[in-house]
């Protein structure tokens, strides 16, 4: 099985009708069409599988102005659950989340990504969380999102984690006897954007995420893009400075050497605002204060970001751009800098760009990492045993493993 999450279209989509009826309650074929644009042959084709799969019941009709009462469907939101883990270098975020997407358990364990043993010790927290699972219902599969490239065998190469190669899809899926989907933890927040957030409704937008790493996830077509390598997203590493700062990745003068919280706290203690040791609260409290020198320092960063972002949607043409991660806490200072930036740069048609700020929290990302998993039973676009297969098999046998 190779352990890495394809986001198609059409998973997305089915999923997000799951979701949808999860939150809505009972809705007819024409209303979930409406409501998540996309066409009445669409809606019946997803509708006539997920109702064989004993994922969605009939539930009632209603009149309907054609003078057919219209059946309402229902999702059966125990049906099937999933597992959603967000790795950060010092802690892990679990969620349980059950077929409408709702999550129904959350849970954040300190975590050393840099210890030798990092992956025997996230075994050991998984454990419980997958038992626990296990006892309350079927469980599909767990998702997890890493910051960093991950492979199509599910191996993670992550300089913030300080991972290289790190096998992470093969060796939970065959300790905790599951199947793993393992995908960058920006496009899993695309994920759940485009379910559960600003993306609903959306097909084309990104989502800009800031902290310790600089991200972006691309969701084109209503599909979060992988790349041909698993690599699509890297804002963080493309060049701003000729002959700029070591990065974390090896290359100089990347723009997250210049705007993620390492960079940021450097730049902080070059102008002889920080030490060394202070962290990322420690700046947040001088913009609050109204520091000049640390507004100055946000301004930049914030120039930096928003022209390197106007030179991707002049490419890419999104309808929105979503701004969130742990770093939103700084973003009242870093738009100072970044909205002249990104409005004069862009390109005459895109001038009228939407950017969202999103709170940030680590549920809505490990939510995404479980939405990875929901979508992959529907995605009749895999060839061969990939993911999908191992998750449909898992659903197929509902009853041993609940």
């Amino acid at each position: 099985m190779s352990p890495t999450a394809h986001t198609s279209p059409r998973g997305l989509s089915r999923t997000a009708v799951l979701a949808l009826l999860g939150r809505s309650g009972p809705l007819s074929r024409i209303e979930i069409a409406r409501q998540l644009d996309l066409s009445p042959a669409t809606v019946t084709q997803i509708t006539k599988r997920l109702l064989a799969e004993g994922l969605i019941v009939e539930a009632d009709s209603v009149p309907s102005a054609g003078g057919r009462p219209a059946i309402r469907l229902a999702v059966v939101a125990d049906a099937g659950r999933a597992i959603g883990v967000k790795v950060a270098p010092d802690h892990v975020t679990v969620v349980h989340v059950t077929l409408d997407g709702s999550v129904t358990g959350c849970v954040t364990h300190p975590f050393d990504a840099l210890d030798a043993d990092a992956l025997d010790r996230l075994v050991v927290l998984l454990a419980p969380e997958v038992h626990a699972v296990r006892g309350a219902a079927p469980l599909m599969g767990l998702g997890a999102g890493v910051p960093g490239r991950v492979d199509t065998d599910g191996s993670v190469d992550s300089p913030v984690l300080g991972w290289r190669r790190v096998p992470l899809g093969k060796v939970l899926s065959q300790a905790l006897a599951l199947p793993v989907l393992v995908d960058n933890d920006v496009n899993t927040v695309g994920a759940a954007q485009l379910l559960y957030g600003h993306g609903r409704g959306r097909d084309d937008f990104l989502v800009l995420t800031l902290g310790y790493g600089v991200g972006l996830a691309v969701v084109d077509g209503g599909s979060v893009r992988r790349g041909a390598r698993g690599a699509a997203g890297e804002i963080g590493h493309v060049p701003v400075m000729d002959n700029g700062r070591q990065c974390q990745c090896g290359n100089r003068g990347c723009l997250e050497a210049y705007t993620g919280f390492a960079g940021l706290m450097r730049t902080a203690i070059e102008h002889g605002l920080l030490r060394e040791g202070d962290r990322p609260e420690s700046l947040v409290a001088l913009a609050e204060a109204g520091e000049s020198a640390a507004l100055e320092v946000l301004r930049g960063a914030g120039r930096l970001l928003g022209r390197t972002l106007a030179g991707v949607a002049n490419v890419l043409d999104p309808g929105a751009v979503v701004v969130t991660g742990e770093g939103v806490a700084l973003w009242p200072y870093l738009r100072d800098g970044f909205e002249p930036a990104l409005r004069s740069h862009l390109f005459r048609p895109v001038q009228g760009l939407d950017v969202i700020t999103d709170d940030w929290n680590d549920q809505a990302w490990a939510q995404g990492a479980a939405a990875v998993v929901l979508s992959a039973p529907f995605n009749a676009g895999d060839h061969g045993v990939g993911p999908a297969d191992a998750v449909r098999a898992r659903l197929g046998k509902a009853g041993a493993t609940s």
